[in-house]
């Protein structure tokens, strides 16, 4: 653990970048309200956990070394934010005045963002590339190290991303008007296209 710190930097920036989960944040957080983006941002953090665990099973060193499942799992990751990138880009400005409040779904916001943790490029590399190299696997308290580890990254997914929803809500007054509205869903269009063309010619 005496590099923790470095973890706790890198982790940091990490969740800090602009991401599938950040977009996802700030659009729930404008649509419904800061209260409506704690199912998502909840499904991220629980999905950043299941990769972590996964990095650390035999999976995860099949994931690292089976070139065939690699490949399928990108391009199953890459086409799922190809398509929410698509569904973006057509759709209309929001409307705050369209009842949008009062939609928001737990379950329907944190399945959401557990399937979108799971295809997230980001998080895929950080755990099977970068969070094994913090653990010592000769160490006696391995299961305390990497609990430890994990819960860190994993709450710092919820306090960033509740950070995310507040400004965004702060801003919602242009972020709703019809160009920030248009401007933002671009925008959060090209970030999930971008990341699935990234996924889809990552290397293993």
């Amino acid at each position: 653990m005496s590099l923790y710190l470095l973890f706790l930097v890198m982790a940091t920036l990490t969740v800090l970048s602009p991401g599938p989960g950040v977009v996802m944040t700030l659009t729930n957080a404008l649509r419904y309200g800061v209260k409506g983006t704690v199912g998502g941002i909840l499904g991220i953090a629980f999905g950043a956990l299941l990769i972590a665990a996964i990095s650390a099973t035999s999976l995860g060193i099949v994931l690292a070394t089976s070139a065939l499942l690699f490949t399928v799992l990108k391009f199953i990751g890459a086409l799922y934010l190809l398509y929410l990138g698509l569904k973006l880009w057509k759709a209309p400005p929001l409307n705050l005045n369209a009842g949008d409040l009062h939609k928001a779904s737990f379950s329907k916001r944190f399945f959401e963002g557990l399937s979108l943790q799971l295809t997230n490029p980001k998080a895929i590399f950080f755990f099977l590339s970068i969070f094994p190299q913090f653990i010592d696997k000769n160490e006696v308290h391995y299961i305390m190290q990497f609990s430890i580890l994990v819960l860190t990254y994993s709450s710092l997914v919820i306090l960033i991303h509740c950070l995310y929803a507040f400004f965004a809500r702060k801003a919602r007054t242009w972020l709703t008007s019809e160009r920030g509205g248009r401007l933002i869903n671009k925008g959060a269009s090209i970030t999930f296209m971008f990341f699935g063309f990234s996924l889809a010619t990552a290397k293993q």
